[in-house]
């Protein structure tokens, strides 16, 4: 049974829950750094053999800062990077209903096999998260495994590892910084912790 310890990266731009940003390798914020130094302290004593994270820069600094307590070795993905939203990147809901109005309309009842313009569907983010998934199942039972990425792929993640459809994803609330904990064992995933961020408030 291994046990898997779920994070979203710190915090990026102010309005960052405003905008659509993907792919766009935006930058912790002063507090985001804060937010990922409160995660450093939480996961100070915990035993964690391997940490894999995004290769955007967002999600590799979380690590980095986490990761300065455990001087492990990160290896970075781009299976695990966030969705890419084309033409979206950086535009809020307002800007994309002038923009592109046939999206804005569609957005609250995404189908997963739509893609963003110039951009992936969440079914193409689900694809490459496979190899991921892979990857996962080398590891041996005793061993805890840190994963550093984003908010879309981490609930597609949570889908996969508790064999929800995917279809179910936007109904999963990752917050910046949230804590996640998930046991796998043969019959099935278990969901021990999620989307815990009471150490932002220490």
């Amino acid at each position: 049974m291994s046990r898997l310890i779920l994070v979203r990266h710190g915090r990026t731009n102010q309005d960052n829950a405003l905008r659509f940003w993907g792919k766009t390798d935006v930058e912790l914020t002063a507090d985001g750094v804060t937010q990922a130094e409160k995660l450093r302290d939480r996961l100070a004593n915990e035993k964690i053999d391997t940490i894999y994270a995004s290769n955007l820069c967002r999600a590799r600094s979380t690590a980095d800062i986490i990761n300065s307590r455990h001087y492990l070795k990160i290896t970075n993905l781009a299976e695990l990077n966030e969705i890419d939203f084309g033409v979206l990147e950086g535009l809020t809901f307002q800007e994309i209903q002038k923009l592109h109005p046939s999206v804005a309309r569609d957005l609250d009842d995404w189908n997963i096999r739509n893609k963003f313009p110039d951009g992936e569907s969440i079914d193409e983010v689900n694809s490459r998260l496979q190899k991921f998934l892979e990857r996962l199942n080398t590891h041996k039972p005793e061993e805890t495994v840190l994963i550093v990425a984003h908010g879309g792929t981490l609930r597609l993640l949570i889908c996969n590892l508790l064999r929800i459809g995917i279809e179910h994803w936007r109904q999963l609330q990752i917050n910046h910084s949230s804590l996640s904990i998930m046991e796998t064992r043969p019959q099935g995933a278990m969901l021990n912790l999620f989307n815990d961020v009471s150490h932002l408030n220490r």
